[in-house]
């Protein structure tokens, strides 16, 4: 389950969270693990607005762990960001400022028992960066990464108020013509209950097929 922040207000939950820039070189940090030939490790920027996607770092976890507390995420352990830069960081992103400052990310993984499937888990903008459509930029980014690694489909989960994240998913779905599906996955009885609040159900969204990369505004 994951939650995504509106980059027009304050503060709204949503599924896997969500949020993407477009255009891409080839230009790699030199403190990124060599990428070799692999298509998945992708750097873009910058932007017009001088905002990078990359790869993260093992030097990236704590700052994606203050990241998603400040941006109102179910906040895992730091622990947990910084394992999800060693083990998923091909299929994670990072946005970072013109200072190199990290102010979004989305994490995701491709899913073990269906390969074709990338599973997106959380997104985060910093609040101090809405307004930039970074989250669709960000999503955009990972779905020209999965398309060149071979998946063609992507899945998240959302509560059933998350407006914002429903409205993402929609437009990604429609720019790149592909069908957009939800149903049931998550209950509220699926998820600890201490009495008093409980989670709210999660919806599954899935989106697909997916072909060739996107080329549309950043």
């Amino acid at each position: 389950m994951s939650r995504i922040v509106d980059e027009n207000a304050a503060h709204e939950r949503s599924l896997c969270f969500v949020n993407v820039p477009h255009q891409r070189s080839d230009a790699q940090r030199p403190d990124r693990p060599a990428a070799g030939d692999d298509p998945a490790v992708i750097v873009a920027g910058p932007s017009a607005d001088g905002l990078r996607l990359e790869t993260p770092t093992l030097d990236d976890g704590r700052h994606m762990w203050r990241l998603a507390d400040r941006a109102g995420l179910d906040l895992n352990s730091a622990y947990a960001y910084t394992m999800w830069c060693r083990d998923f960081a091909r299929t994670t992103v990072v946005a970072r400022s013109g200072s190199g400052e990290a102010c979004g990310f989305v994490t995701g993984y491709v899913r073990p028992d269906e390969p074709g499937t990338y599973f997106l888990w959380q997104v985060a903008v910093d609040p101090a960066y809405r307004g930039r459509r970074l989250a669709r930029r960000m999503l955009d980014h990972i779905g020209d990464r999965i398309v060149s690694a071979g998946q063609t489909h992507v899945e998240a989960t959302v509560t059933p108020d998350n407006t914002a994240s429903r409205a993402l998913f929609a437009s990604f779905a429609r720019d790149r013509g592909a069908g957009l599906e939800w149903k049931p996955l998550f209950e509220r009885e699926h998820f600890p209950h201490d009495g008093v609040e409980g989670h709210d159900p999660e919806e599954l969204v899935r989106i697909g097929p997916l072909s060739a990369p996107w080329h549309g505004p950043n």
